[in-house]
């Protein structure tokens, strides 16, 4: 099997059978993201423990399968993170996308890496990239 066929598995697993799509009970902090050019549409919510680790994630909302798929897996590498931690792995994947990023940090991202080949594919890159947005503007306190 090839690496092409891993990534589309792991994409296709994230997005038919994500593991934090479901709301949170009492989410600390709650944002939408939304791209009216192809109506996805998810919510992101997060709570921390004492120590302001991200304890529990979740999401809600609908989308394509990459925005979907994309989504689960952030939440799966931000979970037990910091704000701080959590904030260098969207850069890192920001950074993937773009174009710019070193073979470290793409084996860092893990299963995100399974999203790498959507910097070839201009219609495709707003939707991996609508829920990292939307969690980078709730680790920074941006308003709105």
């Amino acid at each position: 099997m090839d690496l092409k066929q891993v990534y589309r598995e792991i994409v296709n697993e994230h997005n038919l059978h994500p593991g934090h799509k479901e709301p949170l009970m009492r989410p600390a902090v709650e944002r939408r993201g939304y791209n009216p050019t192809c109506g996805d549409d998810i919510t992101l919510q997060l709570s921390y423990d004492d120590a302001g680790r991200i304890r529990e994630v979740a999401f809600t909302g609908e989308g394509c399968a990459v925005s979907q798929a994309s989504t689960d897996i952030m939440l799966d590498m931000i979970e037990g993170k910091s704000k701080e931690e959590a904030l260098g792995i969207v850069e890192s994947f920001m950074q993937m996308i773009r174009g710019t990023a070193d073979e470290e940090q793409i084996e860092a991202l893990d299963e995100a890496a399974a999203l790498q080949d959507i910097a070839h594919m201009p219609a495709r890159v707003k939707c991996a990239t609508l829920s990292w947005y939307t969690l980078e503007k709730i680790l920074s306190g941006e308003e709105g």
